[in-house]
C-alpha cells in the first residue's frame, strides 16, 4: 500500500519523497487506525490525509474552521484532478449541486466541512448516506479548552462521531503541549489513537525578537528591504492594525486591514486578496490566520506581544511553509506585559486557568529575554533539544550578558531548600527577604538564603527566574501550580561545576539587529524568476484561484534555477505532477526558453 501512495504521490502531488514524518503517519492511517499527529506547520499535514483518500474507496470527511482555506484546498486538489468539493455557506447553488451529484453517485474523495455544520441533525444522515470512512479533524487543538484557540463548536465532533458509528478518525494540529493532547485524545476518540509528535523545529524560519522603540518606525525599517513580498503584521488591538496600515501604506507598501470589528464583506474580500495575490501586507489580530494555507509568506511580524509561546508559535508558523527562507520579527514592551496581565486578571477564566495563563505569559517572557540561542529556547518549551541555530538575532547579534553564575545559584538555593515545591512569586520573596505570611508559616524565614537577594528588586529576580528558565537550568511543572524543580544542568551550576551569562538589557531596547534577508538562492536570475510569477498570475487570475494553486513559490524558484528545456526535463521539479504538467508544463516552458 505504501508503495503505491508513493507513486501517487510523485505522479499526482510532483513530490519525489515525503517530508520527514509524513511516512510514519499515513502508513497506520492506510492501515485504518486512529491516529492523534502534531506536525510543525509546513510539515505537510494536509498531504496525510488527502493522499490515503485517493488509495482506497469511501468518503474522507475534513472538518476546517475557514471557508477559505476550504475553497483554496479544494481548488488545488481539483487543479490535482482530484474529485473533491466543501459545503458552507458561500456555495453558488451550482456549485452545492456538484458537490451534492458527487456525493450520491460516490465520486468524491475528499469533502470540506466547517465545524458549524456539523451541529446541523441532517449531517449525519447526509454522510451515512454518502459512506463516510474517514473523519480528518483539522486545528484539532480548537476542541480542548486548554489549547491556545478553543472553539465551542468543535465539541459537536464528538457528537457527529457517535452519530456515524465506527469511522476512522484522524486529528491534525501544529501546536499542542502535553495537556491539550490528553484533552483531544478524550474528546476526540473511542479509544487511545496512534500519537505521533513531529519535531516543533522549522529551520528555515529566522527568529528575532526586539524591545520596542518607535514601534511603527521599527516595522518600516525592518519591511522596507522586503517591499513587494507577502507579509502578515500583528497587532493587538483593531484601532492599531487601522493606524499601522495607513502608515503602511503612505510608505508605499501595499497594505490591507483584517480584524473582527471590519464589515464582514470587506473582510473577507481582504483576505481573499491576500490569499490569490502576491506583494500583500496584511496588518491584522489574531482573528486572522487560523487556517490560512497561502505557503509563500515571507515575512510575520508581531506588533505587539503575543498571547503565549504557542500563540507565537502557530502564528510565525504562516511564515515559509513552502520550506523556503522566511524572517520573523516580534516587539515587546514593558505596556504589553502589563496589558496582558491585566486581560488575565480581568478575565472571566477561572482561578486554575488564570494561574496557567500566568505561567504561559511567563514561558513568553522567558523566551523574550533568553540568554542564548533563541530556536533553543523555543524548542525547549516543547521539550526538544537543539544545538544553536546560528541564524536568530541572538545568535547574530549576542547579547549584553555579564556572569549571573553567583545569581542563577542563590536562585537555584532557595528552590532546592524549600523542596522544589514552590513558584516564582514566593521564592522572590524569600530571596530579598519579605516576611510574608507564606514565608513565615513555613519558616522559610530561617533559611539561609532568606534575604540574599536584597541586592536586586523583585522585577530583576522575576527576570533571572525566566532567565534560567529560558537557559534549561530550571523546569516548571504547569499543572502543580507553577512549583519550579532544577534540571541536571541546573545542578551543575548550582554546585559551581559549570557558569551561566544572564542578560542585563532584558525589555530595552538595542541597535538595529543584523539580520539577513531572506532571499532566493544567487543562482536565480531574478528576471526570470518575476516572468514566471508574472505568467502564474494570470493563469491564476484567469481561472479565479490562488497563484500558488498553479504553483507554488518553490516550484518557480526551482524552475529559474534548473531552466529545463522539455517537458520530460519538467518532470523532476518539485510540484509539478502529471495534471499540471499536462495543464501548465508548455506555457511555462515557453517563458523558460
Amino acid at each position: 500500500m505504501i508503495a503505491r501512495a508513493r507513486s501517487l504521490l510523485a505522479s499526482v502531488f510532483g513530490f519525489a519523497d515525503f517530508r520527514p514524518g509524513q511516512e510514519d503517519i499515513i502508513a497506520p492511517i492506510l492501515a485504518g487506525r486512529d491516529v492523534l499527529a502534531i506536525m510543525p506547520t509546513g510539515a505537510g499535514k494536509s498531504l496525510c490525509y488527502q493522499l490515503p483518500a485517493l488509495l482506497d474507496d469511501g468518503l474522507t470527511v475534513v472538518v476546517s474552521p475557514l471557508i477559505a482555506l476550504m475553497r483554496d484546498q479544494v481548488a488545488q486538489l481539483t487543479g490535482l484532478g482530484i474529485s473533491a468539493g466543501a459545503l458552507n455557506s458561500s456555495n453558488d447553488a451550482a456549485e452545492s449541486r456538484r458537490v451534492f451529484d458527487a456525493l450520491r453517485t460516490g465520486d468524491l474523495r475528499l469533502l470540506y466541512l466547517a465545524p458549524e455544520r456539523l451541529a446541523k441533525p441532517d449531517t449525519a444522515d447526509m454522510l451515512r448516506r454518502a459512506g463516510v470512512k474517514r473523519l480528518a479533524v483539522d486545528e484539532a487543538h480548537c476542541v480542548s479548552q486548554w489549547g491556545h484557540d478553543f472553539r465551542p463548536e468543535y465539541l459537536a465532533l464528538g457528537e457527529l462521531k457517535r452519530a456515524l458509528g465506527q469511522v476512522q478518525t484522524l486529528a491534525f494540529t501544529a501546536t499542542a503541549d502535553a495537556a491539550t493532547r490528553a484533552d483531544m485524545v478524550e474528546r476526540l476518540f473511542d479509544h487511545t489513537p496512534e500519537i505521533f509528535v513531529g519535531g516543533f523545529d522549522r529551520p528555515n524560519l529566522m527568529l528575532a525578537m526586539q524591545a520596542k522603540d518607535g514601534p511603527r518606525r521599527q516595522i518600516l525599517h525592518f519591511l522596507q528591504p522586503r517591499r513587494g513580498q507577502n507579509c502578515i503584521v500583528y497587532c493587538s488591538s483593531r484601532a492599531g492594525c487601522e493606524d499601522l496600515a495607513q502608515a503602511l501604506n503612505q510608505a508605499g507598501h501595499r497594505a490591507l486591514v483584517y480584524h473582527a470589528g471590519m464589515d464582514k464583506s470587506l473582510r473577507d474580500a481582504n483576505q481573499d486578496t491576500f490569499q490569490r495575490q502576491d506583494g500583500i501586507v496584511m496588518v491584522a489580530t489574531v482573528a486572522f490566520g487560523m487556517g490560512i494555507d497561502k505557503p509563500d509568506v515571507r515575512f510575520v511580524v508581531h506588533a505587539d506581544l503575543p498571547k503565549s509561546i504557542e500563540a507565537y508559535y502557530q502564528e510565525i508558523g504562516r511564515a515559509g511553509r513552502d520550506g523556503l527562507p522566511a524572517d520573523t520579527l516580534t516587539l515587546y514592551g514593558l505596556g504589553d506585559v502589563r496589558l496582558r496581565r491585566m486581560q488575565i486578571e480581568d478575565g472571566q477564566a477561572s482561578d486554575e486557568q488564570k494561574r496557567i495563563e500566568r505561567q504561559k505569559l511567563n514561558a513568553l517572557l522567558a523566551l523574550c529575554e533568553a540568554p542564548r540561542c533563541r530556536r533553543q529556547t523555543l524548542l525547549a518549551y516543547f521539550g526538544e533539544q537543539s544545538a544553536p541555530c546560528g541564524h536568530c538575532d541572538l545568535c547574530i547579534d549576542g547579547v549584553q550578558s555579564t556572569d549571573g553564575t553567583v545569581d542563577a545559584q542563590k536562585a537555584l538555593s532557595a528552590i532546592w531548600r524549600t523542596g522544589q515545591r514552590f513558584g516564582t512569586e514566593h521564592l522572590v520573596n524569600l530571596l530579598i527577604g519579605a516576611d510574608t505570611d507564606q514565608i513565615l508559616r513555613f519558616g522559610h524565614d530561617q533559611l539561609p538564603t532568606f534575604g540574599v537577594g536584597k541586592d536586586h528588586n523583585r522585577d530583576r529576580w522575576r527576570s533571572i527566574f525566566r532567565q534560567i528558565y529560558a537557559a534549561g537550568l530550571i523546569t516548571q511543572d504547569m499543572s502543580e501550580h507553577g512549583s519550579w524543580s532544577i534540571t541536571e544542568a541546573g545542578g551543575e551550576v548550582l554546585r559551581g561545576r559549570a557558569t551561566i551569562a544572564l542578560r542585563a538589557d532584558t525589555l530595552k531596547a538595542k541597535g538595529r539587529p543584523k539580520r539577513p534577508v531572506a532571499t532566493v538562492p544567487d543562482s536565480v536570475d531574478s528576471d526570470l524568476l518575476a516572468a514566471l510569477k508574472k505568467l502564474r498570475r494570470e493563469l491564476a487570475e484567469e481561472q479565479g484561484i490562488p497563484a500558488y494553486a498553479v504553483f507554488p513559490d518553490r516550484t518557480l524558484v526551482e524552475l529559474a534555477a534548473a531552466r529545463p528545456a522539455s517537458l520530460d526535463d519538467m518532470k523532476g521539479i518539485h510540484g509539478i505532477g502529471e495534471r499540471k504538467l499536462e495543464r501548465y508544463g508548455r506555457l511555462f516552458l515557453d517563458v523558460l526558453t
